[in-house]
């Protein structure tokens, strides 16, 4: 689903604001590339982002998506999502929310819930450090996949997966 005007300029401005403070020289092609992870609420992978910015720019390496979509991760603007078996899919909604993933095709699906997003804290976590967060993923079968629609599972593309810059990028958005 795409996002409303008035949505992807809010999610520009603070971007723009973002970068700014971070020192961060502001490249047309960074604009571009976080322009294509925001413009949708698909959570697209980093292939979708390439191809969707080469439209404009067919100049943009696959690495230079890698490293842009990074930097964002490094400073906030953007979270990974984690289909078992499945592309790295990116977040550009940063407000809080929880996610639904498919476990066949990989879709995954933002919801809100105030229980959820107040859910307690267990002693046995908060013993391993101090909880900056919470996100919950519950992954099942979509409703189109239960449904028995022919959608094809999403696997991640041989092509990337060795890829100097996927190495790269798996390390620096790791959460372990």
């Amino acid at each position: 689903m795409k996002r409303t005007a008035r949505e992807l300029a809010a999610m520009t401005d603070n971007f723009r604001r973002t970068l700014l403070g971070a020192g961060v020289r502001l490249t047309p092609q960074r604009l571009e590339i976080y322009r294509r992870a925001a413009a949708t609420t698909d959570h697209p992978d980093i292939e979708t982002i390439h191809r969707q910015v080469r439209k404009r720019m067919p100049g943009v390496s696959l690495d230079t998506v890698y490293r842009a979509m990074a930097l964002f991760a490094d400073l906030g603007l953007i979270s990974t999502v984690r289909p078992l078996g499945h592309h790295i899919r990116f977040d550009a909604n940063i407000s809080p929310h929880h996610h639904f993933i498919c476990t066949h095709c990989g879709v995954a699906l933002d919801f809100e819930d105030r229980e959820l997003d107040n859910l307690r804290i267990p002693k046995a976590a908060s013993a391993l450090g101090r909880v900056a967060s919470r996100h919950v993923e519950l992954r099942g079968l979509c409703a189109a996949c239960a449904a028995g629609a022919t959608r094809s599972p999403r696997v991640a593309s041989p092509r990337t997966i060795g890829t100097r810059s996927h190495r790269r990028y798996q390390k620096a958005t790791r959460r372990d």
